[in-house]
């Protein structure tokens, strides 16, 4: 009987542990902060209307212990800023220079105009090209290389590649997470191509060929807009080096 309790009472332990992880990104990001965060993204006008629940998101995210749940409290409020902030971006029905330019993330769940179908970008990360379909797919389970259009359907599949690719490193690139969590070191090289540890250095990891060692353009403004807006609401600092104006990219 006494085994049984202590065995009863290791399994409550485990699930405890394995809620808590979940709740951790739940008691910053509530129903009603995300609902904050993004309030067009059920709005008529943008495509994902309906798409993106908040139900799916806490899905996706209980499948990624680390994520939002690691380290002091402002380090988790940053890394879910910036996670958002790079979405919202990737996402974005905002119009440039609008007072509520930032307030329209989560508008679209994949391309309007497909650059490289059928593994056009989808999703939060906007998902692109079918080696990242087959990693994501590979690390959460699901074929995504024959079925592509579930990261556009299936909303928590759609939140859990765009996790998947925020927490794993790729190459020369650091995980983004990895970064949002300051724990990324430069290396020789990336400190002589001005890739230093800060917000930009994400922008780059996400689409560091189109955006970074250009000067300032509107994308770096956005994304660094929308991370200002929900640190602020989370009640955390940015931090430095938000751009990545003068940065090389990572496959320079």
């Amino acid at each position: 009987m006494a085994r049984l309790a202590v065995c009863a009472a290791a399994l409550l332990l485990a699930v405890a542990v394995g809620g808590a992880a979940a709740q951790g990104v739940g008691s910053v990001i509530t129903q009603s902060v995300y609902d904050s965060m993004l309030p067009n993204r059920d709005n008529s006008q943008c495509p994902a209307s309906g798409f993106y629940t908040y139900e799916a998101f806490i899905s996706a995210a209980a499948a990624f212990p680390s994520f939002g749940t690691t380290g002091s409290a402002d380090d988790v409020k940053r890394e879910l800023a910036a996670f958002f902030g790079q979405t919202s971006h990737e996402t974005t029905g905002g119009t440039q220079g609008a007072a509520d330019q930032f307030e329209w993330g989560y508008c679209f769940k994949e391309e309007i105009t497909p650059t490289s179908p059928p593994y056009q970008g989808r999703g939060p990360i906007q998902l692109t090209g079918q080696s990242n379909y087959q990693l994501a797919g590979d690390a959460i389970g699901v074929d995504l290389v024959n079925n592509p259009d579930l990261v556009a359907q299936d909303a928590v599949v759609s939140f859990k590649t765009a996790i998947w690719f925020w927490t794993t490193a790729q190459g020369n690139k650091p995980s983004c997470e990895d970064v949002a969590l300051n724990r990324w070191t430069p290396t020789a090289a990336d400190t002589a191509a001005g890739r230093v540890p800060g917000y930009g250095v994400i922008t780059n990891i996400i689409n560091g060929g189109i955006e970074c060692g250009k000067g300032q353009n509107a994308a770096n403004v956005d994304r660094i807009g929308y991370y200002t807006r929900y640190c602020g609401m989370l009640g955390t600092d940015t931090g430095s080096n938000l751009d990545c104006y003068t940065q090389q990219n990572f496959a320079s």
